[in-house]
């Protein structure tokens, strides 16, 4: 059982609440992997233990935006920082953040589709009523990888995003790329941003999957998913193999790069640590100026979040600073943090001074009888643990004050017997619905109680 207990551990990244008085919190058990030998007891912050908040609903307009806060209304979203906060600002011009929910799709085994069948009859009834199921549990939008064609049906809309995938589509087209858990994998690491091809292919791929430029339901485009950036990457592009002609344009701009910053003779004795993040942000911003310049010129009315930047690159400046450049909002997948990590926002807001949406977040629940063997969220014991790891992940956000929303991951749990999906996706508890699209009320309703009291808590927070 869970109880209240007061750590000197600051727990939410960003401001403390109190210079004066450590956070109550209660203790949540949690394995990174379920392997592990044992469980690991994790401070956890939730709703009910911030001390002097007092729970509000606040009356919202259609988007979810709160109608006690207006700027300037343009029939589309878009960020704002007031008061040191950022927000984004709905289509009416109400301050807005984004609760939502990844892959808000039926599922496609055969398990899924038989309960569809038997639970809502039609596609269109099962989007009428997810849309219910998110409303009533205070969710106002979906995130990646969603049913975008039939949510847009719904008779009630959420807001929503829309995957472009870029550099996956044109590296199939190279055949550069293979899949790996969670994400496509390119050879060598070298996303072919280089490529004579790429800029053209930008601005034909974006004119032909841009469907919707004056819907103002969406909130924006994210470019790619999880792209590479590891530590080592101008070391893996100096290293390609001459002969392959796909890579070979990425090899070329390594060593013309490293020409033109350390002289003609430098080689890769030379690189130094410095260099390698520099040259992470070297490739993101060749990415980032062709995405994004093909996108606003297809669409110049909704967000560009960028390729949903995930591990390394959450602690890179250099990649960074070149987000912060190009996009509107940073969209960030995080892992392996039971909440922000203080040091990495900071740094976030140091270069790249753009607020984030994180668009990736979980943990597996360990009573689902799932092996919960795959995907990189955290598990815990309980659906009301999950509840509680979803709390105080997003009071570590909502405090840091750059956070403008987070989708979690995701709508419907793995079905282990569909073996058609990726291999980060096949038995594990990520849902908030089961297979068969019952709901896992426990998590929902501790998903509810924050929810429902997101802007009073922004007020909270930003008190005094």
């Amino acid at each position: 059982m869970n109880e209240l207990r007061f750590s000197r551990r600051t727990l939410l990244a960003g401001i403390p609440l109190s210079a004066a008085a450590a956070p109550r919190t209660v203790m949540v058990r949690a394995k990174r992997k379920p392997s592990d030998p044992s469980w690991t007891e994790y401070p956890t912050r939730t709703v009910e233990s911030l001390d002097g908040f007092k729970p509000r609903q606040t009356a919202a307009d259609r988007y979810g935006g709160r109608l006690d806060r207006k700027a300037r209304a343009t029939g589309f979203f878009y960020p704002i920082e007031r008061d040191r906060r950022w927000w984004l600002v709905d289509p009416e011009g109400h301050l807005f953040i984004k609760a939502g929910v990844c892959s808000t799709s039926p599922g496609r085994s055969k398990n899924n589709k038989e309960a569809l069948a038997r639970k809502f009859g039609t596609v269109e009834r099962w989007a009428a009523e997810t849309v219910k199921l998110l409303r009533s549990h205070a969710f106002n939008g979906t995130g990646g990888w969603s049913d975008v064609a039939s949510l847009r049906q719904a008779p009630a809309r959420l807001p929503y995003t829309v995957s472009m995938n870029f550099l996956s589509t044109f590296g199939r087209e190279l055949k550069l790329t293979f899949q790996q858990p969670g994400h496509t994998g390119y050879r060598g690491d070298a996303i072919p941003v280089f490529h004579s091809a790429f800029p053209a292919f930008c601005e034909t791929y974006a004119a032909k999957m841009v469907d919707a430029p004056r819907d103002p339901f969406l909130l924006g485009y994210f470019s790619d998913n999880e792209l590479p950036a590891p530590r080592d990457w101008l070391d893996k592009h100096l290293n390609l193999d001459p002969s392959d002609e796909a890579t070979l344009p990425s090899r070329r701009a390594a060593e013309n790069w490293l020409s033109a910053r350390k002289g003609a003779k430098a080689g890769l004795a030379d690189v130094n640590d410095e260099d390698r993040d520099a040259f992470r942000g070297f490739v993101y911003e060749r990415y980032l100026t062709l995405t994004t310049g093909a996108l606003r010129k297809a669409d110049p009315n909704h967000l560009c979040l960028g390729p949903r930047l995930h591990g390394s690159a959450l602690r890179s400046p250099a990649v960074f600073r070149a987000a912060g450049k190009y996009l509107d909002v940073i969209a960030v997948n995080i892992y392996g943090q039971w909440s922000p990590a203080a040091d990495m926002l900071e740094m976030w807001r140091a270069e790249a001074k753009r607020p984030f949406l994180v668009t990736e977040f979980y943990a597996k629940g360990h009573d689902s009888g799932f092996p919960n063997t795959t995907g990189a969220g955290w598990l815990v014991p309980t659906q009301k643990d999950r509840a509680l790891f979803y709390q105080n992940f997003v009071l570590g956000c909502l405090e840091s004050k750059l956070c403008v929303g987070w989708h979690w991951f995701k709508y419907m749990d793995n079905d282990p017997e569909d073996l058609t999906t990726d291999p980060s996706n096949r038995d594990s508890n990520k849902g908030m619905v089961r297979i068969d699209y019952t709901p896992y009320q426990d998590l929902l309703d501790g998903m509810k109680e924050l929810n429902a009291n997101l802007y009073a808590l922004t007020d909270w927070m930003d008190r005094g």
